[in-house]
């Protein structure tokens, strides 16, 4: 079969080269059938399904017939809001094959969120998990555009294995080149509104290479379990293509992650390999009594979304054992492309770039900074995305040249670690000096009382910017002006003078994206509006 990649360290370090036809969906999928591992199982659930290479070959090959026999044009879009199980396996994997554009979004939105997803994809088809059907079906009613068809899958396969009667087990894998258009993800909206990546049948191997085996140790011994979900690019390498491409195994759980479901399903699987977000991580040391739960079975822990504390990465190896490894990825890479590594980790960095990702530090105007002064954050990889679907505006002014502008600022050590200092609109000047909100939400996070934080900048009397902190308790009894006197001598002991917190507010929960992202603007929005 002409359909293959290989790792060739002869011509460049690390370096990957692709057959000249190459779809993706094939590689991931059918080498392993003639490899003669049909009967190994490669996705376990919580609802006791075990899924081996050879039911997930016939299934992603009868969704594929069964989209191209109802005569679908070729590059049509398939939007998919399908929770973590097989069925989303089938759907992405099948589409590709077949020579249509998966665009998995987040499943917990509202109808008008999926209005927009329809209407700016202008999808040719809708599969949906049944559950999420009191949003979506007045999406469809409401949305100025109609998808061809629909399928709403049930939790017992019926709906799944009606459409796919009577329709082949195999399929010839549609014609692709590496480069060519084979998923588009949306952006998290941390920011806005989401955006569109368009990204290319290359772009899972480059990141399930370098990230998945090369950062992690991903292999075909490996048991992934991921929190972050599949319908975002952290969960989609972790869940999919990284034990697809080294025949590994994947649980999936379909529950909201909490403390007490994923300490439910680690013990029940025994995963080698947990991807997780600082959010959880947090709730768990708080919410778990950790020296009665069993991890010795985990290898590798990960982080991302948001920077991790770097308290929080000590309390949680002296309770565990475990370093977490935190890293950073994006939507538009796909992965990370800057993480720490096993026995190399700098506790409160991102760590250091990986293998065939490039990277740039640059001010306001376009300048590179000097070393250790912080700037705007530049990658080039190949794994990047290579537009935003329908927003030529937003592609020219996030992608220069073969550089993505990350949105995020960072400074680089003299050891080549990078150090996140928040997103570019996020970060604030205090007294005329750059100040990091991470930094402030860091020394917060110190403190014994303190679950969760998020600083942003806010004016005074005067219209001079000072932080602003909003603050989640582990108790909320201690929800009093007295802990925020605490908080705010806590921080002046420990950061810049002019770097402490004016203002706290106490809340409930932090605005967050799907990814574990704290969205900031929301909490300036909400600050304006109560003013």
């Amino acid at each position: 079969m002409n359909n293959s990649v290989y790792i060739d360290y002869s011509q460049t370090p690390f370096g990957i080269n692709f057959s000249e036809i190459f779809n993706v969906a094939s590689y991931l999928v059918d080498r392993h059938i003639e490899a003669g591992m049909g009967d190994r199982i490669i996705i376990r659930t919580m609802k006791g399904e075990d899924i081996s290479f050879r039911e997930l070959y016939e299934n992603v090959n009868r969704l594929g017939n069964a989209l191209k026999d109802r005569g679908l044009e070729k590059g049509g879009r398939i939007l998919i809001v399908v929770k973590d199980c097989p069925e989303f396996f089938y759907a992405f994997l099948g589409s590709i094959k077949g020579g249509y554009i998966p665009v998995p979004v987040n499943t917990i939105l509202r109808a008008k969120d999926y209005s927009f997803f329809l209407e700016d994809s202008s999808c040719s088809a809708l599969i949906y998990s049944s559950e999420f059907s009191p949003e979506l079906e007045p999406a469809i009613n409401e949305s100025a555009h109609k998808p061809a068809f629909t399928l709403c899958l049930d939790d017992d396969g019926a709906a799944f294995r009606s459409f796919t009667r009577g329709h082949g087990a195999e399929l010839l894998p549609a014609a692709a080149k590496e480069g060519d258009d084979c998923f588009i993800l949306y952006s998290s909206g941390s920011t806005g509104n989401p955006k569109g990546a368009v990204h290319s049948h290359r772009d899972m191997i480059i990141t399930s290479q370098r990230s998945g085996v090369e950062i992690f140790g991903i292999n075909k011994d490996t048991v992934n379990f991921s929190a972050a979900r599949l319908f975002f690019a952290y969960g989609l390498g972790n869940s999919l293509s990284f034990p697809l491409y080294t025949g590994g195994a994947v649980v999936l759980d379909d529950r909201r992650p909490t403390p007490e479901t994923v300490n439910e399903t680690m013990g029940m699987f025994k995963p080698t390999h947990f991807f997780g977000v600082p959010t959880l991580y947090a709730r768990m040391l708080n919410e778990l009594e950790l020296d009665k739960v069993n991890l010795s079975f985990l290898k590798i822990c990960t982080s991302a979304g948001e920077a991790l504390p770097p308290e929080l990465f000590k309390r949680w190896k002296d309770l565990t054992g475990i370093e977490i490894l935190d890293g950073i990825g994006s939507t538009e890479n796909l992965h990370s492309f800057i993480s720490n590594r096993p026995g190399d980790v700098k506790p409160g960095s991102s760590g250091r770039l990986l293998p065939d990702y490039y990277s740039r530090i640059v001010d306001e105007k376009g300048r590179d900074v000097p070393q250790g002064e912080s700037g705007q954050l530049l990658i080039k990889s190949r794994s990047a995305a290579n537009r935003y679907w329908n927003n030529p505006e937003r592609t020219a002014e996030t992608m220069r040249d073969g550089w993505l502008q990350t949105g995020d600022t960072y400074l680089l050590d003299k050891d080549g670690y990078f150090f996140y200092c928040g997103r570019n609109d996020d970060m604030m000047k205090v007294g005329g000096i750059w100040c990091s909100p991470f930094e402030i939400e860091s020394r917060l996070f110190e403190h014994p009382k303190v679950l969760e934080a998020a600083v942003i900048g806010h004016a005074d009397e005067n219209g001079l910017v000072k932080p602003m902190a909003f603050v989640v308790l582990k108790d909320q009894r201690d929800n009093n002006p007295e802990t925020g006197e605490d908080l705010r001598s806590f921080c002046k002991t420990g950061l810049a003078p002019y770097k402490y917190p004016r203002w706290f507010r106490f809340v409930d929960e932090l605005p967050k994206t799907a990814t574990g992202k704290i969205q900031r603007f929301r909490l300036r929005d909400f600050v304006k509006g109560s003013m």
